[in-house]
């Protein structure tokens, strides 16, 4: 992120020297980011078939206390040596994570997965303004926000108000997520960060999910659903999304986030058969438009501020 990941030290080239391979270095982080949004959408789309067997909040806990065990076996963290402020980060990383899932599902729960993701998109493109001091990254946001108006097709009040609500404040969690998780990122190393605030949120879901499914939780097929869910819509995107958002400017990332749309559209309509509009495939268009041009920004930025520095150590050696 903007603020969060510039206190990482930047690698200064060496003067007269090329930096080969510059734009794929920051290309690489916008894969990490797609890559996740690829899983988690269709791991959401496998979650919405699971509800029926155990509910929104039943989903929640499954995926979260599963991707936990997950997570905990393969980083295994250590617990000593943080100091209050790295404790506290965990818990707020944790505590959006949990909300953004539980509000989420919950609005998957009555409205369309598209119509969901589209108006919880919303969070993280309010970021990308308020944290970008670029008149750039405000039109493409500007442009992706368009989009996301128009893959709704205006018919937003015609959703389920109740749905619509939980939608855009999962968003507000979505945008607290992104910044805690760049938080987390800088001050855990690998994932261990990322493991211990999924072990948080699932202790927080967990007496939710109970009290909703009950003994529907121990179903091995039903545990069997879920932890493809975990894996697909929590342990995969979250584990991408922590190493991109090292690299990878909040600005950014978050209109990155636009896609979100676009790809919950196709997980739609290959996984619950919900078909695509020629409006529909104009708006992913336009939101794929936005995240290329917000990328196509941060690479010329970076190379531009690159040259600055080499100028700088150039005329310093002289």
């Amino acid at each position: 992120m903007a603020v969060e990941t510039q206190g990482v030290p930047a690698r200064v080239p060496v003067p007269g020297k090329a930096a080969p391979g510059k734009a794929g270095r920051h290309l690489g982080p916008v894969a990490l980011v797609v890559a996740g949004g690829l899983s988690v959408q269709f791991g959401s789309a496998v979650a919405v078939l699971l509800m029926p067997r155990a509910g929104a909040l039943g989903v929640v806990t499954l995926r979260l206390v599963l991707a936990a065990v997950v997570l905990l076996a393969i980083c295994r963290p250590t617990v000593r040596g943080y100091s209050r402020a790295d404790w506290g980060t965990i818990v707020a990383f944790g505590t959006a994570m949990t909300g953004m899932n539980i509000l989420f599902y919950q609005a998957a729960d009555r409205i369309p997965l598209g119509a969901a993701v589209t108006l919880e998109v919303l969070g993280p493109l309010i970021l990308s303004v308020v944290a970008s001091r670029r008149l750039s990254n405000l039109l493409w946001a500007g442009l992706a926000l368009g989009g996301c108006v128009l893959l709704s097709g205006g018919g937003f009040d015609r959703l389920d108000p109740v749905g619509a609500a939980f939608a855009l404040a999962a968003g507000a969690m979505w945008a607290a997520y992104i910044v805690f998780s760049a938080r987390t990122g800088r001050r855990f190393p690998q994932a261990d960060g990322l493991a211990l605030a999924m072990a948080f949120g699932a202790v927080l879901s967990l007496p939710l999910g109970i009290a909703e499914a009950g003994d529907k939780l121990l179903v091995p097929s039903t545990i069997l659903l879920g932890l493809g869910v975990a894996l697909m819509s929590s342990v995969l995107p979250y584990t991408l999304e922590l190493l991109a958002l090292r690299r990878l400017p909040a600005p950014t990332f978050a209109i990155l986030m636009s896609l979100e749309p676009a790809i919950a559209a196709a997980a739609g309509f290959l996984i619950l058969s919900q078909a695509l509009s020629v409006t529909d495939a104009l708006a992913i268009a336009l939101v794929i438009a936005a995240s290329m041009g917000a990328v196509r920004t941060q690479v010329r930025a970076s190379k531009r501020a690159a040259k600055l520095v080499d100028q700088g150590a150039g005329q310093g050696a002289g």
